[in-house]
């Protein structure tokens, strides 16, 4: 099948081509896109910053609707929308493995559900070493999307873990948690910025969980972790149990646990708007929190 895609070549912009989908194999699924969320990671292999990928891989935070099932897929059917995180869901149609995809009720932005599972992966990977910790203190560098859900689902599991904040964006959000104090430290660090607070401030206890759950470049050394005897962790959806963080997102969302709508702050239609969505993704205009491409 001919369909249209998305994809850049990391030289500032996307540009669109034709593109042969592969027919499925026995355990995928074929999805017509509907909504796509434009991440951060999109825009940073559009600048250069990595990559670029393949043209096939443009695209993670799907929504769409099933129009074709293998014959190992017995968990949806035809017509049954899905969130997914394989790729390249800035297609028209695109292929599924099964293990990459959750049902949802709708086609809401409020379930694409791949951002919000990052956040909630970076607890879930790390679940059994934050368990041990779980009565000490917790950093979460960075205040923007990821780090209010990884906020909300912190909350939501370890009732006794007192939790810090440290970042600028979205104080009425976080409130009283963007309480950091630089002579504070902490048994488990989340770090969601871009900085390098847990190389060359002293916010460590022995024996510290460290969550990388962002990409940087950092110029360090790692004397600070080896000496406090640190545990690192680094959350990823390539992580085989990434899809019981969409479950869990889902179930959150479904039942009011966690309100996503107020991040999805632009729509882009997919005919006449993609551009915009690329350089808005890139400039972040006042009031951009997250936005997505709408097919008609």
């Amino acid at each position: 099948m001919r369909v249209r895609l998305l994809s850049t070549d990391g030289q500032g912009s996307f540009s669109e081509s034709m593109w042969i989908k592969p027919g499925i194999a026995q355990d995928e699924i074929e999805v017509k896109a509907v909504m796509t969320g434009v991440c951060r990671s999109d825009i940073d292999m559009m600048l250069g910053n990595f990559g670029p990928l393949p043209i096939h891989m443009s695209g993670h935070e799907g929504l769409g609707q099933v129009t074709e099932i293998g014959s190992e897929i017995k968990d949806v059917a035809v017509g049954d929308y899905v969130a997914t995180r394989g790729e390249p869901a800035y297609a028209d149609y695109y292929n599924v493995r099964h293990g990459e995809y959750v049902q949802v009720p709708e086609a809401h932005p409020r379930y694409i559900l791949e951002p919000v599972a990052c956040g909630i992966n970076c607890v879930n990977q790390a679940y059994s070493e934050i368990d041990k910790r779980a009565d000490g203190r917790c950093l979460i560098i960075g205040s923007g999307f990821l780090a209010w859900v990884v906020y909300n689902n912190l909350q939501h599991e370890f009732e006794d873990l007192e939790i810090d904040v440290l970042g600028r964006s979205n104080s009425e959000l976080f409130g009283g948690a963007l309480t950091y104090k630089p002579e504070s430290t902490y048994d488990v660090v989340i770090d969601l910025g871009s900085g390098t607070e847990v190389f060359d401030q002293p916010i460590l206890n022995n024996e510290a969980l460290i969550v990388f759950g962002v990409e940087k470049t950092v110029t360090t050394n790692f004397a600070n972790i080896l000496w406090k005897s640190c545990t690192m962790t680094f959350p990823s959806p390539r992580n085989s149990k990434f899809i019981m963080s969409m479950m869990e997102a889902r179930y959150m969302i479904e039942n009011g646990l966690l309100d996503v709508d107020k991040f999805w702050t632009k729509c882009y239609n997919r005919n006449t708007e993609w551009q915009k969505a690329f350089a808005d993704g890139k400039d972040r205009p006042n009031g951009y929190s997250r936005g997505y491409i709408k097919w008609d």
